[in-house]
């Protein structure tokens, strides 16, 4: 008889058939979603705050990315790993409580006033998130039946968008200040005035982390009591990573290589943009304050929300790799016009491309990971990886402001990655087994 684990499901749980569930799971695991959201895009706050608040230049000020998607990157395979020896819901439950202890890190974090002490709770966060991501996706599929599986998912993607929304908006209002000091200001200020200011800048992370965490590990708290199907606790090695075998083999389909080197790309230029758009309109259009350009970022997050609804709908109508490619193309040349022209324009832009970025990601998931069977779990894992490039390509944009002296010039960056997925789309098509 096999041990039990302290996550498994409680002795009483009714044995019900295979891949179905009750409303209450679903609801619970779709909120993941719409979770992971508001962290990722909390960030897109906490570069400007942090650039201001440790007087940083635009390439530390993206290590903030470079952190966060590093987490991704170290624990995407060893997530999927233990999803195989534990099951699903406890790779749910590891990931929500990294994904608390990292946001209550911000409280010590913030007292110290260390930038690398931030940077360390972001990569526990970020953990946490690859456990989440790792796991959420392939369990809502089974938390029900086959033929409603794809409903169910769509469903759940459309809430991560709506949780980036509320990242946004809790950080412009919790967390920046509005109050913009410049180096002659803070030269000017006395020692006790100026380490007031840096007090008050850091305690402003303290209370919207502090609301995350509690809402994660309640969050966590009832997933453990309510009762799941068993799918969500068994083990069963077809439903995590494959052996080594198979990640050799998805290694050698030319088409999944293509789609995590496009992954890269993509997810570069979104992060890219998105964290540099508040610097880029207080740059392009002087005297912008933060609150303001934190809702333009608002506005590119519902646009990509709109995107994905409008993008699934065109579907029905255009094959999704040519639209994607159309999509790759308008998006790159957007980037193109807000390196060249600048001001209002050149922010006009920058918020477009959200509604271009919208279906990319899905897109090219969906086009690797195509024909492979059994070992699309593995081909998974390697597409979660390629989240890295938001931490590479952001970094990169950072370092690309600083060395030419303008944000603008960094937009060349996520240009030339929206090329690499056009060329995707174009050239998939005939690597088709």
């Amino acid at each position: 008889m096999e041990a039990r684990t302290p996550f498994a499901a409680p002795v009483d749980v009714p044995q019900r058939r295979r891949g179905t569930a009750g409303l209450l799971p679903i609801a619970l695991i779709v909120a993941l979603f719409f979770l992971w959201g508001v962290a990722n895009n909390l960030n897109d706050v906490l570069i400007p705050h942090f650039r201001k608040l440790f007087t940083l230049g635009d390439f530390q000020a993206g290590l903030v990315q470079s952190a966060f998607y590093l987490g991704y990157f170290c624990l995407a395979i060893p997530a999927a790993l233990f999803m195989r020896a534990w099951g699903y819901r406890a790779a749910v439950l590891t990931g929500l409580g990294l994904y608390g202890l990292g946001a209550l890190l911000f409280w010590p974090a913030a007292g110290a006033q260390s930038y690398p002490f931030f940077l360390a709770a972001l990569f526990v966060i970020a953990s946490g998130l690859a456990f989440l991501e790792t796991s959420a996706n392939p369990l809502i599929a089974r938390l029900g039946s086959e033929e409603t599986a794809a409903q169910r998912l769509n469903l759940a993607q459309a809430f991560n968008p709506l949780g980036s929304i509320a990242g946004v908006v809790l950080g412009s209002q919790l967390i920046l200040s509005g109050v913009t000091v410049t180096p002659e200001q803070m030269a000017a200020m006395t020692p006790a005035a100026l380490a007031a200011w840096r007090a008050d800048e850091a305690a402003a992370l303290q209370l919207p982390y502090l609301l995350i965490a509690f809402v994660v590990i309640g969050w966590a708290v009832l997933i453990r009591t309510v009762r799941f199907p068993p799918v969500a606790t068994e083990r069963d090695v077809e439903e995590g990573v494959g052996a080594l075998d198979d990640f050799r083999a998805v290694l050698r389909e030319r088409r999944l290589r293509f789609g995590v080197a496009a992954q890269f790309f993509y997810v570069g230029a979104q992060v890219g943009i998105w964290s540099y758009l508040i610097r880029y309109a207080q740059v392009a259009v002087p005297g912008t304050g933060e609150h303001r350009a934190a809702g333009w970022l608002t506005l590119s997050l519902a646009l990509f929300m709109a995107g994905r609804f409008a993008g699934a709908a065109l579907m029905g109508r255009v094959a999704a790799l040519p639209l994607l490619a159309g999509f790759a193309g308008i998006a790159a040349l957007l980037c193109l016009v807000a390196t060249a022209i600048g001001g209002s324009i050149g922010v006009a832009a920058l918020i477009a491309t959200s509604f271009f970025m919208s279906i990319m990601y899905p897109t090219i998931f969906a086009e690797s990971v195509a024909g492979l069977g059994r070992r699309t779990k593995s081909a998974a894992a390697l597409l979660v990886m390629a989240i890295i490039g938001g931490a590479v390509l952001t970094a990169l944009m950072g370092y690309v402001s600083d060395s030419s002296g303008s944000i603008l010039w960094a937009m060349l960056v996520p240009a030339g990655c929206f090329l690499v997925v056009l060329a995707f789309a174009l050239r998939v098509g005939t690597l088709r087994a």
